[in-house]
Protein backbone atom coordinates (compact mmCIF):
# COMPACT_ATOMS: atom_id res chain seq x y z
CA UNK A 1 0.00 0.00 0.00
CA UNK A 2 1.35 3.39 -0.94
CA UNK A 3 1.15 6.22 1.59
CA UNK A 4 0.01 9.57 0.26
CA UNK A 5 2.19 12.29 1.68
CA UNK A 6 2.03 16.04 1.36
CA UNK A 7 4.71 18.17 -0.20
CA UNK A 8 5.63 19.40 3.29
CA UNK A 9 6.07 15.82 4.53
CA UNK A 10 8.26 15.05 1.54
CA UNK A 11 10.42 18.11 2.16
CA UNK A 12 10.77 17.16 5.85
CA UNK A 13 11.98 13.72 4.79
CA UNK A 14 8.83 12.01 6.06
CA UNK A 15 8.57 9.63 3.08
CA UNK A 16 6.32 7.18 4.91
CA UNK A 17 3.90 9.84 6.15
CA UNK A 18 4.36 8.94 9.82
CA UNK A 19 5.25 12.36 11.24
CA UNK A 20 1.76 13.76 11.17
CA UNK A 21 0.60 16.99 12.69
CA UNK A 22 -2.86 17.45 14.08
CA UNK A 23 -4.92 19.93 12.11
CA UNK A 24 -8.06 21.64 13.45
CA UNK A 25 -11.19 19.50 13.72
CA UNK A 26 -13.10 18.97 10.46
CA UNK A 27 -9.97 19.74 8.42
CA UNK A 28 -9.72 18.35 4.93
CA UNK A 29 -7.20 15.58 4.24
CA UNK A 30 -3.64 16.86 4.54
CA UNK A 31 -2.88 17.33 0.81
CA UNK A 32 -6.17 19.20 0.26
CA UNK A 33 -5.74 21.16 3.48
CA UNK A 34 -2.26 22.42 2.65
CA UNK A 35 -3.33 23.20 -0.90
CA UNK A 36 -6.40 25.25 0.10
CA UNK A 37 -5.40 26.82 3.44
CA UNK A 38 -4.23 30.41 3.01
CA UNK A 39 -2.61 30.51 6.48
CA UNK A 40 -4.77 33.54 7.29
CA UNK A 41 -4.87 32.51 11.00
CA UNK A 42 -8.59 33.26 11.33
CA UNK A 43 -9.13 29.81 12.85
CA UNK A 44 -6.31 30.37 15.34
CA UNK A 45 -7.83 33.69 16.42
CA UNK A 46 -11.32 32.16 16.69
CA UNK A 47 -10.34 29.23 18.93
CA UNK A 48 -11.69 29.97 22.43
CA UNK A 49 -9.53 27.23 23.95
CA UNK A 50 -6.32 28.62 22.39
CA UNK A 51 -5.23 25.16 21.27
CA UNK A 52 -4.65 26.21 17.66
CA UNK A 53 -1.18 27.53 16.95
CA UNK A 54 0.85 28.40 13.87
CA UNK A 55 2.82 25.38 12.83
CA UNK A 56 5.29 24.80 10.04
CA UNK A 57 4.74 27.23 7.14
CA UNK A 58 2.14 28.99 9.34
CA UNK A 59 -0.48 26.26 8.88
CA UNK A 60 -2.67 25.82 11.98
CA UNK A 61 -1.91 22.88 14.25
CA UNK A 62 -3.56 21.62 17.41
CA UNK A 63 -1.50 21.75 20.60
CA UNK A 64 -3.15 19.86 23.45
CA UNK A 65 -0.58 21.30 25.88
CA UNK A 66 -2.83 24.36 26.01
CA UNK A 67 -6.07 22.51 26.71
CA UNK A 68 -8.73 20.43 25.05
CA UNK A 69 -10.92 20.82 21.99
CA UNK A 70 -14.57 21.46 22.83
CA UNK A 71 -15.61 21.03 19.19
CA UNK A 72 -17.34 24.40 19.21
CA UNK A 73 -16.89 24.68 15.44
CA UNK A 74 -15.73 28.30 15.43
CA UNK A 75 -12.60 27.39 13.48
CA UNK A 76 -14.78 25.96 10.70
CA UNK A 77 -17.17 28.93 10.79
CA UNK A 78 -14.40 31.44 10.10
CA UNK A 79 -12.56 29.37 7.48
CA UNK A 80 -13.23 31.09 4.17
CA UNK A 81 -11.52 28.44 2.01
CA UNK A 82 -13.30 25.35 3.41
CA UNK A 83 -9.95 23.89 4.46
CA UNK A 84 -11.86 23.32 7.68
CA UNK A 85 -15.32 22.21 6.64
CA UNK A 86 -17.84 21.18 9.31
CA UNK A 87 -20.53 19.18 7.59
CA UNK A 88 -23.71 18.04 9.40
CA UNK A 89 -23.35 14.67 11.14
CA UNK A 90 -19.63 14.54 10.36
CA UNK A 91 -17.24 13.64 13.18
CA UNK A 92 -14.55 16.25 13.79
CA UNK A 93 -11.69 13.78 13.27
CA UNK A 94 -10.61 10.21 13.89
CA UNK A 95 -8.21 11.08 16.71
CA UNK A 96 -8.12 8.81 19.73
CA UNK A 97 -6.20 8.81 23.00
CA UNK A 98 -3.47 6.22 23.52
CA UNK A 99 -1.94 5.46 26.90
CA UNK A 100 1.70 4.41 26.69
CA UNK A 101 3.69 2.15 29.00
CA UNK A 102 5.08 5.14 30.91
CA UNK A 103 1.65 5.52 32.59
CA UNK A 104 2.01 5.66 36.37
CA UNK A 105 -0.79 3.12 36.89
CA UNK A 106 1.01 0.71 34.56
CA UNK A 107 4.06 1.12 36.78
CA UNK A 108 2.15 0.34 39.98
CA UNK A 109 1.49 3.92 41.14
CA UNK A 110 -2.08 5.06 41.80
CA UNK A 111 -3.08 7.78 39.35
CA UNK A 112 -6.46 8.34 37.69
CA UNK A 113 -6.05 11.92 36.49
CA UNK A 114 -6.91 11.08 32.88
CA UNK A 115 -10.17 9.40 33.92
CA UNK A 116 -11.11 12.40 36.02
CA UNK A 117 -10.71 14.75 33.05
CA UNK A 118 -12.53 12.58 30.51
CA UNK A 119 -16.07 13.97 30.14
CA UNK A 120 -16.92 11.20 27.67
CA UNK A 121 -16.08 8.54 30.30
CA UNK A 122 -13.95 6.85 27.67
CA UNK A 123 -11.15 6.14 30.15
CA UNK A 124 -11.83 3.71 32.96
CA UNK A 125 -9.54 2.02 35.42
CA UNK A 126 -10.18 -1.70 35.57
CA UNK A 127 -9.53 -3.42 38.90
CA UNK A 128 -6.85 -6.10 38.71
CA UNK A 129 -6.54 -8.53 41.63
CA UNK A 130 -3.43 -7.76 43.63
CA UNK A 131 -2.43 -4.78 41.45
CA UNK A 132 -3.20 -1.13 40.86
CA UNK A 133 -6.24 -0.67 38.56
CA UNK A 134 -5.17 -0.56 34.90
CA UNK A 135 -6.30 2.14 32.46
CA UNK A 136 -8.58 1.13 29.62
CA UNK A 137 -9.81 3.34 26.79
CA UNK A 138 -13.15 2.72 25.15
CA UNK A 139 -12.14 3.72 21.63
CA UNK A 140 -15.74 4.11 20.46
CA UNK A 141 -16.42 6.66 23.23
CA UNK A 142 -13.14 8.58 22.85
CA UNK A 143 -13.53 11.80 20.88
CA UNK A 144 -9.83 12.63 20.82
CA UNK A 145 -10.57 15.95 22.54
CA UNK A 146 -7.26 15.93 24.41
CA UNK A 147 -8.63 16.60 27.91
CA UNK A 148 -6.71 13.61 29.24
CA UNK A 149 -3.49 14.69 27.54
CA UNK A 150 -2.80 17.76 29.65
CA UNK A 151 -3.81 16.13 32.91
CA UNK A 152 -1.25 13.31 32.70
CA UNK A 153 1.62 14.11 35.09
CA UNK A 154 4.11 11.98 33.12
CA UNK A 155 3.00 12.74 29.54
CA UNK A 156 2.07 9.11 28.87
CA UNK A 157 -0.93 9.97 26.70
CA UNK A 158 -0.74 10.67 23.02
CA UNK A 159 -3.52 11.65 20.67
CA UNK A 160 -3.23 9.81 17.37
CA UNK A 161 -5.14 9.28 14.13
CA UNK A 162 -7.48 6.33 14.01
CA UNK A 163 -5.62 3.97 16.29
CA UNK A 164 -6.99 1.17 18.36
CA UNK A 165 -5.78 0.47 21.84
Amino acid sequence: MTAHISRAQFLRGDFRGKKTVIRPPWSQDEPVFTETCTTCSDCIKACPESILLKGRASYPVVDFENGECTFCGLCAEVCQTSSINKLPDTPPWSLKAVITDSCLAKKGIVCVSCQEECEQNAIKFIPVAGHIPAPDINISSCTGCGACYGSCPVNSISISQGVSA
